[in-house]
C-alpha cells in the first residue's frame, strides 16, 4: 500500500490486492480556490468527507471514478470501505453539520480519515466501527476542527500503529490553521522529517510504539 499526501485534507491510497485488483482512492481533492493547486489524479474511487469547496472536487479527478460521500459499507476492487457520520463541531452539527469519516481496510491494513472531525471526543458507536485502525489521517489545525491537543484524545481513543497529521497550515494555503509544530510542541518531540509518501506493507507496522509520519504535500 502507498499513501500519498497532497496537503490539506488529500490523500492518494494505491493498493493491489491481488493480480487483477490493484485500486487507487483518493480522498477529499480540493479546490484550487484555498490557495494550492491539485495534481492530476487519476483513482478509481473517491472518498468525500463533507460538501466543502476544499474538500469535495470530486470533478477533478480522472479515471471516471466511484464516488462516495456518505455513510455506509461499500466494497469495489477487493477494497472495503466504510463510511461512518461524525460532526464538522463540538455541538453536534449545529454550527457546522455533519461529515463522513472512513475506514479502508486492502492489503490486512485498516486506514482510517476523519475528514474535518470537530468533536472533541468520539463516541462509543464511532470507536466499535474503527477497531483495530492500523494508520489514522487526523486534522490538527484547529478553526474549523479538532486542535493539536484534542488530536491527541482522539488518537488515545482509536489507537493506531500510525498517525498522519493534516489539515494545518502551509505555505501559499489561504485557510488560517494552526502550524504541525504546535502538534510537535504537543507530543514533546522534535521536528519530524517529512516523507514524500508511506509504502507499508502489514508486516511493516510497529507492533508496539506507535509511530507519527509526516508527508511532504
Amino acid at each position: 500500500m502507498k499513501i500519498t499526501w497532497y496537503g490539506h485534507s488529500c490523500f492518494q491510497i494505491i493498493t493491489q490486492t491481488d493480480k487483477n485488483n490493484k485500486a487507487s482512492i483518493v480522498i477529499d481533492p480540493f479546490s484550487d480556490e484555498i490557495g494550492i493547486k491539485l495534481p492530476k489524479l487519476e483513482a478509481d474511487i473517491v472518498l468525500i468527507t463533507h460538501d466543502h469547496y476544499d474538500h469535495n472536487n470530486y470533478k477533478a479527478v480522472s479515471g471516471n471514478p466511484l464516488v462516495i460521500n456518505g455513510p455506509g459499507e461499500y466494497e469495489t476492487k477487493g477494497v472495503f470501505i466504510q463510511g461512518i457520520p461524525g460532526f464538522h463541531d463540538d455541538a453536534a452539527g449545529k454550527e457546522r453539520g455533519g461529515i463522513t469519516m472512513y475506514t479502508v481496510r486492502a492489503e490486512d491494513i485498516s486506514v482510517c480519515h476523519l475528514g474535518d472531525l470537530g468533536q472533541k471526543e468520539l463516541t462509543t458507536e464511532q470507536i466499535d466501527l474503527m477497531n483495530g485502525i492500523d494508520v489514522l489521517m487526523i486534522p490538527i489545525g484547529g478553526t474549523y476542527t479538532i486542535s493539536a491537543k484534542e488530536a491527541l484524545k482522539i488518537m488515545s481513543q482509536i489507537e493506531p500503529k500510525i498517525t498522519i497529521p493534516m489539515h494545518y497550515a502551509l505555505p501559499k494555503l489561504k485557510i488560517k490553521l494552526a502550524d504541525l509544530s504546535d502538534f510537535e510542541k504537543i507530543l514533546g518531540i522534535g521536528s519530524i522529517e517529512p516523507l514524500a509518501s508511506l509504502s507499508i506493507k502489514k508486516k511493516d507496522l510497529p507492533e508496539e510504539e506507535a509511530k507519527i509520519i509526516v508527508l511532504k504535500p
